[in-house]
Parts: C-alpha cells; structure tokens; sequence
C-alpha cells in the first residue's frame, strides 16, 4: 500500500496535468470553464491556476466581460515559458548531418538548422546542446531521435557506429539540468504521422522505410501505442525469415528493382501480423510511381478484404520532428497516467 502522502502528490500532480492540458486547448479559460473542462471543483482549479500564475506557466489576460457580477479573471497558457530542442542524427550516402529545432511549448519554430559534419559521436551531441542552452536559458526539455535500437536511454546498434554502446542520457544528465528523452528514429516518425492523423479512436499504423544503403526498419502502433518490444528490437524487419542475409539484403539497396520481392515480403509480413488500418512506405529505394506495383504484388498474397490503404511518402522529416516533439514535450508532464481499463 502506497503511503497516503505519496498518493497525496501523485494526484496534486495528475490534477496540475489535468488544467494545463485543458488550458492548452482553450484560448483562455476562467476557473469556471477549466472545471468544467476537467471535472475538477472551481477551488482546485483556482489553487493550481496561482501557482502556474506565480511561477509564469499561465498569463492572467483581460477580465471576463461581466453579465452583471462580478467579471471573471481570464488565463492563458504562457507557450514561451518553456523551450524543447530536438535534435536527430541521419547517415546517408556516407554523409553525417545533425539536425536540430528548437521550439515553444506550441510546437512553434524558434531556430532550426541542419548541418553536414564528417562525424556524430558523444562530443558532437554535447557541444550543440551546450551551444543552444547557453543560447536560449529557458530550455527544459531535449529530444534525440536515433538511427538505433534505444533502450532505458542507452543507445545499442546504431545505423551511426561512434554511436552505439552509448550511455547517452546519464551522461547528458550528469553535466545539465534539463529533461532528456532519446528514441528510435522510426518510432518517432510513425508518431508523428500517426499525431498529425488526429485519430478519434485507437488505430493500427506502420511505417516502413527502404533507405538506400542501409537496412529497412519499421515504426509499428497497435490500437494507438507505440509497439517496441521486450528490449526495444521491434521494428527490426530485416531480421525477417527473407531468404537472404542482412548483408545480401544491403548489397541489393543500391537498386529498387532488385530490392522489390524484399519489401513486398517485409510488407506482407507487417500486415499478417499487425493486420493495420494503414502503412506509409518511405526511403531512399521509393518512388511515387511505385504504389500500384506494390499493392499489386501485397494483393497477390494478403485476401483484399485485409489490405490496408498503402501511402508513399517520399519525405517524413516533418512526421519524424513532429513525433520527436511531441515526445520530448510529453517528457516535461508527469509520468503517472490514467489508463482505461480494458477487458
């Protein structure tokens, strides 16, 4: 049984959650429309809303227009308390770049850039994020999306080799003072389109990319989660039965045709186990052209009863800085969660 003091704070925290969540939505709120919006009492709403006043998380704006009381006191979400920077690492073609945004609590841009380095190690990631803390002083919260399997933010094999084996989150922790997130780059990307899609209820996506010169890999979400397996190996497709090695299978990316029975076979097998609502296919080996071919060849083995609509998307940065901010911002929320119970 939890302590009652401990049970005390983790719903003083869910409660806090509950009327910034609410204010975010709103344009403003009063304590009135907050506690309708979150099922809270107006005296809870009026506590918390003071201390997001006092610490500048919430802006007290103009009073309400009076229908004959007394006029309401006015709030808003303050999106400049708080910046996220989110920074991934990409290896294409032999070439290394790091890209990194930095933006409000909104999600709106304050600085992007992307720059070609000739190496991405530990130093590289700690002395941009040096250079952007000490640029802006109001960052509280840095994602990183990895070409790797990520797990209990140590990074494991990784697409970058001076990369893996990486401790990257204790280490980054150990000199600042800010939250640290560190993800897979095809999870992220699979969230932030699955985010953008604004999905009423729980679905099944993937995405699936078939970079050039590199394995394929997969971002999977059943019944809106996140799948990442037991240790963070999810995804891995090209650890599939396909007849031919990882190494073969690497040899054939420098030519979509020769690499085409190998995505129909990673594709079949995403749809026969997952069974999704949709797939995005991606990478460097497609084309736009290329989505008759591919369904065609899916149909010829999955019933057309259980084929999913099948989009390419021949650039997902966007998805992918968008799943990456929308985890980084989740990180700065409270980890206790309100799940509904499922039979």
């Amino acid at each position: 049984m939890f302590p009652i003091v401990n049970n005390t704070i983790r719903v003083k925290q869910i409660n806090v959650e509950l009327v910034k969540t609410a204010l975010r939505a709103l344009s403003f709120g009063t304590k009135l429309t907050i506690a309708n919006a979150t099922g809270l009492s107006v005296a809870t709403c009026g506590n918390i809303l003071n201390e997001l006043l006092e610490r500048g998380e919430v802006i007290e704006a103009d009073l309400e227009q009076s229908s004959g009381g007394r006029p309401a006191r006015r709030f808003i979400y303050n999106v400049n308390y708080a910046y996220i920077a989110c920074i991934y690492v990409a290896k294409e073609g032999g070439t290394c770049r790091i890209i990194h945004a930095v933006t409000n609590l909104a999600g709106e841009m304050i600085e992007k850039d992307s720059t070609e380095v000739e190496s991405i190690n530990y130093e590289t990631i700690d002395n941009l994020i040096a250079k952007l803390i000490g640029s802006y002083g109001n960052i509280r919260a840095v994602g990183f999306g990895i070409p790797g399997i990520v797990q209990n933010g140590v990074i494991g094999a990784c697409d970058i080799e001076e990369l893996s084996n990486i401790l990257l989150v204790s280490r980054l922790k150990a000199s600042y003072n800010v939250n640290f997130t560190v993800e897979n780059d095809m999870n992220l990307t699979t969230y932030g389109f699955y985010k953008k899609q604004n999905y009423g209820d729980g679905k099944t996506v993937a995405v699936v990319t078939f970079p050039q010169d590199n394995c394929a890999g997969a971002g999977i979400i059943v019944d809106g989660h996140i799948i990442k397996g037991n240790t963070n190996f999810a995804g891995e497709v090209s650890y599939l039965p396909l007849d031919i090695s990882r190494e073969e299978q690497l040899q054939q990316t420098s030519c979509t045709e020769s690499f085409f029975p190998v995505m129909v076979k990673i594709i079949t097998s995403i749809i026969a186990v997952i069974n999704p609502e949709t797939i995005v296919i991606t990478g460097g080996l497609i084309r736009s052209d290329m989505l008759d071919a591919l369904a065609g060849s899916c149909r010829k083995i999955i019933p057309c009863e259980h084929m999913p609509q099948i989009i390419i998307r021949e650039d997902m940065q966007e998805d992918y800085l968008y799943g990456l901010f929308s985890v980084t911002l989740e990180s700065l929320n409270c980890n206790i969660q309100m799940v509904e119970k499922r039979i």
